[in-house]
């Protein structure tokens, strides 16, 4: 009996000794006032990753090769104040970091700025402004971060693990001008008003051929809708490199995918530069905001003026700088995806402005059509109800 209980005794601590081994130790992540020396409001993320390719703040995604992320908001953290990550704390696409197998991992962490906004319609928000990277935390200029560091993760042993913010993400140039591309930044005063602050809207405009030797022509404009746009994608004045290393690309399943991208763009410049080439303005809208890397187009209570302010202060000031007809029947607007939705919002709520829609493929606009599924008549969302089957 004694000896039953001696060893009962004993398979107890052992359980609890193995079980107590699978627990994480907490992380620590702190920034030095060096880095700097006031308080920050923003975003804190830890990221866990096995592959050492690249950074783990590269490699968060929802797809099936996405890394560990896990978050926390702080408000007003001083520097040398350590925030704690430990099982409490939710993350994606495991739980918590409990969750996390023992083993080695590639460990960063990254703190995303937040600003305070006093909006004109009396709320308060503290939001990430977007600064010229597209609503890219992992890209945004004044980002706190740390180098990568393999740790140990799981082992439920030794002290506290400490990461430090010593690294800052740099200002992203602007692209520079070139003959047939320019940028242009204006600030909104519709968008000023709504959000307390100064608010810009940019764009990316290709010049017609031929636009400086006829400075008395004037042209139709095409308004290029869709998510931010650094400079004018998809047209190179040069031939493609032949010394380009050839990269596979997983979105579309093609090898050398950057060389045919080259390829194509210098095809697209060629036929720009044609004689049978209609001369127009293109123009690529830049909308990125507090929320995401456009505006969707639209007036919005929860964002603002934004399609006022592209249509009655950006679209005019470029048409007026680059000699735009300038009227609604010289002007029509085209999209793909998200880029299409706000082709058709931009002809719907501006009929008189646009001469025409060219919408591919756009997002749900209707939900009787989302995607596949009529939300309203179709009893699941998952196949279709044939006569018999």
């Amino acid at each position: 009996m004694h000896s039953y209980w001696a060893t009962s005794v004993i398979l107890l601590l052992l359980s609890s000794v193995s079980s107590a081994s699978d627990v994480n130790r907490p992380i620590a992540v702190s920034f030095s006032g060096q880095r700097s020396p006031s308080p920050i409001d923003g975003r804190l993320l830890l990221m866990i990753s096995k592959d050492d390719s690249t950074e783990p703040r590269f490699q968060i995604s929802a797809g099936p090769s996405g890394q560990l992320i896990f978050g926390q908001d702080v408000h007003a953290l001083q520097p040398e104040s350590q925030v704690i990550f430990d099982g409490t704390i939710l993350g994606f696409p495991l739980p918590s970091l409990d969750a996390v197998p023992p083993g080695e991992y590639w460990v960063q962490a990254l703190l995303h700025r937040y600003q305070t906004f006093q909006r004109g319609d009396g709320h308060t928000v503290k939001l990430p402004m977007d600064r010229g990277e597209g609503q890219q935390w992992n890209r945004a200029p004044g980002n706190l971060y740390s180098l990568p560091q393999r740790l140990r993760i799981g082992s439920g042993k030794g002290p506290m693990v400490h990461i430090l913010l010593d690294q800052e993400i740099p200002p992203i140039q602007p692209p520079a001008d070139t003959r047939y591309i320019k940028h242009i930044k204006m600030q909104s005063k519709l968008l000023t008003e709504f959000w307390g602050r100064p608010m810009h809207l940019g764009a990316c405009v290709l010049l017609p051929h031929g636009f400086d030797e006829h400075p008395d022509a004037r042209y139709p404009l095409m308004v290029n809708h869709g998510h931010f746009p650094h400079t004018f994608d998809g047209f190179r004045e040069t031939p493609p490199d032949p010394d380009l290393p050839p990269v596979f690309s997983k979105r579309f399943k093609l090898p050398a995918y950057n060389r045919i991208v080259q390829q194509q763009a210098h095809e697209f410049y060629k036929t720009w530069i044609g004689p049978d080439m209609p001369r127009v303005i293109i123009v690529m809208i830049q909308h990125a905001n507090p929320y995401y890397d456009d505006s969707y187009a639209v007036n919005s209570q929860n964002l603002g003026p934004y399609g006022d302010a592209i249509m009655h202060e950006l679209i005019p000031l470029i048409e007026k700088k680059f000699r735009a007809i300038g009227a609604g029947w010289a002007r029509f607007t085209y999209g793909g995806s998200t880029g299409g939705w706000e082709a058709l919002a931009a002809q719907i709520f501006y009929p008189d402005e646009f001469n025409g829609c060219f919408a591919a493929c756009p997002d749900p606009i209707d939900f009787r059509a989302y995607t596949v599924v009529d939300i309203y008549q179709d009893e699941n969302a998952y196949y279709r109800q044939g006569q018999w089957s």
